[in-house]
């Protein structure tokens, strides 16, 4: 008996694509994830290949997929009625741009494709599986190399004129940091000044690296920055829910930070308990760890017709 058949749900391969990792698996859901394999981002080609590869080998081993779902990093575009559907635009990972990753996909397999952002499809899974379940409406914040953030209203992913790009909420710098932003279209944007380069950039090595009183100095200004941005998003988007995740969040005290943040932030304005209470049920870490981005990918691929 397979795996579909005892779970009742359609077996479907995801695919996280990842500026320097694509991670792979096989499943319905976080009670039902096979055959994980991690793939470097290298070229397109290659990087591409050998997902195609992954694809085939688990065809070949006599796993029937009903789709594929994949959640890349970006910008993409999300539009079907656009030529550039399924391509990642305007990215500033070298190689990346106009690659089009639905069509390349579907012309050697052709398997329904479901297709959206990194960070969409791990808000997706954290709302269906994860930290966000029983609420309607949630928002993914990724806090690592980069900054971006994904949106689950109404039980939906937020698309639009493209999709959301939270990490570029211009922010306010702290007082006690002189750090001029490293993104290069906004400078002092959240990616600029909160991501993990740009701490790399400020202390001159990565946040695992530092001494404790350094770690616990970048978790207080991360967390002014991210707060920063979940305010923003709490007034324009109204989650019931943000999760918080990425590799500096993990900072002892950057969540903690975040929230308090956010609080100040608010002002007040925001009367609801979630928000005056301290927050450390409306901004929380992610449900489904490590696998929030993947589980993401396989939420796509369930969702996608065909």
């Amino acid at each position: 008996m397979t795996t579909t058949q005892r779970t009742g749900a359609r077996t479907v391969a995801g695919i996280e694509m990842g500026g320097t990792k694509v991670v792979c698996a096989v499943g319905t859901g976080p009670q039902d994830l096979r055959e994980r394999t991690v793939i470097p981002t290298t070229s397109p080609d290659e990087t591409l290949g050998a997902v195609g590869d992954w694809v085939q080998a688990r065809l070949d081993a006599g796993e029937e997929p009903a789709a594929l779902g994949v959640a890349s990093f970006g910008p993409v575009c999300l539009d079907e009625g656009d030529p550039a559907y399924g391509r990642i635009t305007t990215t500033p990972k070298p190689g990346w741009g106009d690659t089009d990753v639905v069509g390349r996909l579907r012309e050697r397999f052709g398997l329904p494709v479901g297709w959206d952002t990194d960070v969409n499809g791990a808000a997706l899974a954290e709302q269906r599986w994860g930290a966000g379940q029983g609420v309607g409406s949630v928002v993914y914040l990724t806090v690592g190399t980069g900054i971006g953030g994904g949106a689950v209203l109404d039980g939906r992913p937020v698309h639009g004129l493209l999709h959301p790009e939270m990490g570029h909420v211009l922010v306010e710098r702290h007082p006690d940091d002189d750090y001029a932003g490293r993104c290069p279209y906004h400078g002092r944007c959240a990616e600029g000044m909160a991501s993990g380069p740009a701490f790399a950039d400020r202390y001159g090595t990565r946040l695992e690296l530092l001494d404790p009183d350094r770690q616990a100095e970048a978790a207080q200004l991360a967390g002014y920055y991210i707060g920063q941005v979940t305010a923003a998003l709490v007034l324009m988007l109204s989650p019931q829910r943000i999760v918080v995740g990425g590799g500096v969040p993990h900072l002892t005290g950057a969540l903690e930070a975040a929230r308090a943040a956010m609080v100040g932030r608010l002002g007040g304005y925001i009367n609801r308990p979630e928000i005056v209470g301290g927050a450390a049920d409306f901004v929380v870490p992610p449900g489904l760890g490590d696998d929030a981005g993947v589980l993401g990918a396989i939420a796509l691929g369930l969702d996608v017709n065909g």
